[in-house]
């Protein structure tokens, strides 16, 4: 079966890999049919690390799947063959002292399918535990239901952090997890979505969602005009480089929340914590996405996040130039995703 993998810094190559085994008891056999490219991936395929943990190449990446399940294995009765799923891609233990807490993002034993620790999702077919896959609704397309994911991952945040009605949220970074991390404010109850990033395309499509977007230079102004000088409840930094990270900080108000979605590049990251202890910021860190598919699909079902958000939809084949696509910012992209064809061999 294809696949892309990262076979060397900045080179992605379609590679032929085995189809995997027959699932076993509480397996499923998925055929995959969309995957998003994550910021995390071009992580990968841009620093050869993420959070000091080198790259293994060749490295299939891909973690925000959906796809239709092609067999069950034995003790399997949620699923069945011809089923649309979303599927989680960290693999738990669910019996550490982490998983009984319902930190499964935590798991001391887990594995993140798309790290050197499993194979990631782009390739035609995965076998996975079936507690990782997620009925979608029919009406999904495996586009939409490539979202889920991502959403999950702003879903968890609302696991530790709460976004009250008519609070004012500043989201630092306009790329896809920006802007989901946005909607999902505003779905949330926030009256005002201020946003910020370094690309004209991003902050159009942040104002096309509805939130108040202006380049970086302009951010400190914007949240002082609006907020008449107070600043914003809660700061959402979705790009992790130290500019934006700071930003945040600047605006935060006393007593308010700053969370730290984007992966820094860099360590250490030079952070003002004279800002954060002197208006006594809360600092919540968020690490994926916790197992929150089924709130993710409802949101999603919802209609507050548009599949729009997905401005590119390629083939397998054409892998290798959509990471360069992604790495240059070109032709006004958002969200890419890679897609399968329905039918392909076994």
């Amino acid at each position: 079966m294809k696949s892309a993998q990262l076979v060397a810094p900045r080179k992605i190559e379609v590679v032929e890999m085995p189809l995997p085994a027959d699932p076993e008891p509480g397996e499923v056999l998925v055929k995959l049919r969309s995957v998003g490219i994550c910021g995390s991936d071009m992580h990968w395929y841009l620093d050869g690390s993420i959070y000091g943990m080198p790259a293994a190449y060749p490295q299939v990446l891909g973690h925000e799947p959906a796809g239709e399940v092609v067999a069950v294995g034995s003790g399997v009765t949620e699923l069945k063959p011809g089923d649309r799923v979303s599927i989680e891609p960290t693999i738990s233990c669910g019996y550490c002292e982490w998983c009984f807490k319902g930190q499964h993002n935590n798991c001391a034993a887990s594995r993140f399918m798309g790290s050197p620790q499993a194979p990631g999702l782009l390739r035609e077919y995965a076998t996975i535990p079936a507690h990782n896959a997620t009925l979608v609704p029919e009406g999904f397309s495996y586009t939409q239901a490539s979202l889920v994911e991502p959403v999950a991952v702003i879903m968890h945040m609302l696991e530790l952090v709460e976004i009250r009605a008519g609070q004012t949220v500043a989201v630092l970074g306009a790329g896809p997890i920006g802007l989901l991390a946005a909607a999902v404010a505003r779905k949330a109850g926030a009256s005002q979505v201020l946003m910020a990033d370094k690309l004209a395309h991003r902050i159009r499509m942040a104002q096309a969602l509805g939130a108040t977007a202006v380049p970086i230079a302009q951010f400190a102004q914007l949240v002082a005009d609006e907020t008449r000088g107070r600043g914003v409840d809660i700061a959402i930094d979705a790009a992790g480089v130290p500019e934006t990270i700071n930003a945040a900080l600047a605006v935060t108000t006393l007593g308010g929340t700053f969370v730290l979605i984007g992966i820094p590049t860099h360590v250490p990251v030079p952070v003002d914590l004279f800002s954060l202890q002197a208006k006594e910021i809360r600092f919540q860190p968020l690490k994926r996405s916790n197992h929150q598919s089924r709130p993710a699909i409802a949101v999603l079902a919802s209609g507050a996040i548009p599949e729009s958000i997905v401005t590119h939809r390629v083939g397998i084949e054409e892998g290798p130039s959509a990471f360069q696509m992604l790495a240059e910012y070109r032709d006004g992209i958002g969200k890419l995703a890679i897609e399968f064809p329905a039918h392909s061999a076994m």
